[in-house]
């Protein structure tokens, strides 16, 4: 059973930083893309990065590039979201998902993590 447990969240000033955590399990972690996707107060889920099995590759949001850097660390069955430069519509539960791109599984999702940018 695929578990998905993200981490790392919390209120920031605008310009601030965070890093977001997803601990895997039950599954092999290794062999999947990966991908962060987040949902906004009142709208739908939202595509934010995507990141191959071997961490070779990764793709942006236009909304999220230069600002966010999606990671991964095979050996602990972890993934990473750096953000940087954070904006008030940034402001998100974010979710990470197995899966690439548009064709992620949304079903995996675990709790989110919630990320307000507020001053």
């Amino acid at each position: 059973e695929v578990t998905l447990v993200e981490s790392g969240g919390g209120l920031v000033q605008p310009g601030g930083s965070l890093r977001l955590s997803c601990a895997a399990s039950g599954f092999t972690f290794a062999s999947y893309p990966m991908t962060w996707v987040r949902q906004a107060p009142g709208k739908g889920l939202e595509w934010v990065s995507s990141i191959g099995s071997g961490s070779g590759t990764a793709v942006y949001a236009g909304s999220v590039k230069g600002r966010f850097t999606v990671s991964r660390d095979n050996a602990k069955n972890t993934l990473y979201l750096q953000m940087n430069s954070l904006k008030s519509e940034d402001t998100a539960v974010y979710y990470c998902v197995t899966g690439w791109t548009s064709t992620y599984d949304a079903s995996s999702r675990g709790q989110g993590t919630q990320v307000t940018v507020s001053s």
